[in-house]
């Protein structure tokens, strides 16, 4: 079956996020139509789409790759993901009504579960859903939105640890922290939380830099 534009898309973000796609690697297209049994046109659309999400750069007579960044790239992206988040988790009104709260519990459950099975995808795509949910309860779509946009912009970013043990097992416990700060009325202990979240990803990635 073919896939189709937005799967191919989402999929070969999917691989950035985890690794198997590097910085600076060329991203081929006869490889990718017959990976994802795409026609060309499809893969060159997707690639478009991968580009405008901050996550592919193309050159002319050269070709796609997947996007690399600086030391300061990453210290910029990451200050206004802080802003962003921070803010947001703030916005946040309390009490969270009780169904909200408890579909962010079963996504963490969700998530809980891909990391114990070691299903890296599923994973991903947990913890993506997590985010989400947690901060469109600010009720605000835009900055919602934005948040999106530079959590993507940091998908390569996050790949130098997002299939790490030791990252997985913090972010779990970071997540539940948020779900009982939620649950408590704390508003403090939620944005700190939401902030010390974003480190790991951010000094990772800049270690790699250095060495």
């Amino acid at each position: 079956m073919t896939v189709t534009r937005p799967d191919v898309a989402d999929l070969i973000e999917e691989e950035i996020v985890l690794g198997l796609r590097y910085p600076r690697e060329r991203l081929v297209e006869d490889e990718l139509m017959a990976r994802f049994e795409a026609k060309r046109h499809v893969v060159r659309r997707a690639l478009q789409d991968l580009e405008s999400r901050g996550l592919v750069e193309r050159k002319p007579n050269v070709g796609a790759f997947v996007k690399a960044f600086t030391a300061k790239d990453v210290r910029d992206i990451y200050a206004v993901r802080e802003l962003l988040e921070v803010h947001c988790a703030r916005m946040i009104a309390f009490p969270v009504a009780a169904d909200r709260l408890a579909e962010l519990a079963v996504i963490q459950e969700r998530h809980d579960a891909a990391v114990e099975a070691g299903e890296l995808r599923a994973v991903v795509r947990a913890n993506m859903a997590f985010h989400q949910a947690l901060f469109a309860l600010s009720d605000n779509a835009a900055l919602v939105a934005a948040i999106r946009t530079h959590a993507q912009l940091a998908h390569a970013i996050r790949s130098v640890t997002v299939t790490s043990a030791e990252f997985m097992r913090q972010a779990r416990a970071e997540h539940q922290t948020m779900i009982r700060a939620l649950a408590e009325q704390d508003t403090d202990l939620l944005a700190e939380t939401c902030r010390a979240h974003l480190l790991p990803s951010r000094d990772a990635y800049l270690r790699r830099l250095g060495s």
